[in-house]
């Protein structure tokens, strides 16, 4: 299950940064909205590398942006190998990869607590890591789906609901 929900997830995050970056940038266009390159100084204050104000690193912004994604597309994945799949699944996976970042530009000091932010920015910036979110999600779901029930599906057909007395599937199954 693993070694699935990691190719998967990538190849699902990946899909997932693809599809917000799109939007994002025809947002941006519509509204005007400069470029945010958070996400770059955030990955330089991460790993070490230099800072030089002034000058927008737009690859090292794309490095991260697409990394990120794909490597938070393996959580997903592994949730939608787990059964836990759909748009509810997708929705508390939005949750995570908004937390994701407010921790690393918080942490960093990059970024500001989303409760500081002009309220109009806090939508765009959760409507793209929503979009981000169920993109990710609905081509994990998809993936995941070729492979069957998830185990706690197949432990649910033992006898539906939780049971204590119904003890986990053996290895393999």
């Amino acid at each position: 299950m693993m070694k699935r929900a990691l190719w998967q997830g990538l190849l699902a995050g990946t899909s997932g940064v693809l599809v917000m970056t799109l939007g994002e940038k025809a947002e941006q266009r519509l509204a005007g909205r400069p470029d945010s390159h958070v996400l770059a100084r955030t990955l330089e204050r991460l790993t070490g590398m230099p800072e030089y104000p002034g000058r927008q690193p737009v690859a090292v912004n794309l490095a991260m942006h697409a990394g990120q994604g794909a490597l938070l597309g393996i959580l997903r994945s592994v949730m939608s190998q787990a059964r836990f799949r759909g748009p509810w699944s997708s929705a508390k996976f939005a949750v995570v990869r908004v937390t994701s970042d407010q921790i690393l530009e918080n942490a960093t000091g990059v970024g500001a607590p989303p409760s500081t932010w002009p309220r109009r920015e806090l939508v765009i910036d959760l409507l793209h890591k929503s979009v981000y979110a169920f993109v990710t999600g609905t081509v994990a779901d998809a993936l995941a789906a070729r492979s069957g029930a998830g185990p706690g599906q197949r432990h649910a057909a033992l006898r539906p609901g939780r049971h204590s007395d119904v003890g986990p599937l053996p290895w393999g199954r």
